[in-house]
């Protein structure tokens, strides 16, 4: 899947993401820090981070499992917000730490331009069945 149609119509694609590299065992995002980043005191908003954490192991884990039968849905994160950044880009680098067959638990790492951790998180993500309506087959047509 082509990284646009990976995040077309996202909140990745709304704040302006960009997919530097897509492995079963690690996903790097980029992302401006714009205004729709920033909380009202002008920082990078925490729950943007969060966000970009979540989809970063969302993605690495539906990367792993069956995309036509299966989903990566989050169920847990965690986050710890250790810098404070105001402009600029921010990188997530997402590894995993457990890859099992229901769930999966990485780490991401949001560092600045000069490497500095900005913000490390854990998540969970369940790995579950897309119902019959939901699934596809490798030609990407509907299961009836």
């Amino acid at each position: 899947m082509e990284q646009p149609e990976l995040i077309k119509n996202t909140v990745l694609e709304a704040l302006g993401c960009e997919i530097i590299e897509l492995d079963k065992d690690r996903v790097i995002i980029t992302m401006p820090i714009s205004n729709a980043a920033r909380q009202p005191f002008g920082l990078l908003h925490g729950g943007v981070s969060v966000v970009l954490s979540e989809s970063c192991a969302s993605i690495g884990t539906w990367l792993n499992i069956d995309q036509h039968t299966q989903a990566a849905v989050g169920i847990e994160i965690n986050a710890n917000h250790v810098r404070a950044k105001r402009d600029g880009t921010v990188t997530a680098t997402a590894i995993p730490m457990h890859k099992g067959r229901t769930t999966m638990v990485w780490e991401t790492r949001i560092t600045d331009e000069r490497k500095q951790l900005i913000c490390i998180s854990r998540c969970t993500v369940a790995i579950v069945r897309q119902p019959k309506s939901q699934q596809r087959s490798p030609q990407n047509q509907t299961v009836v």
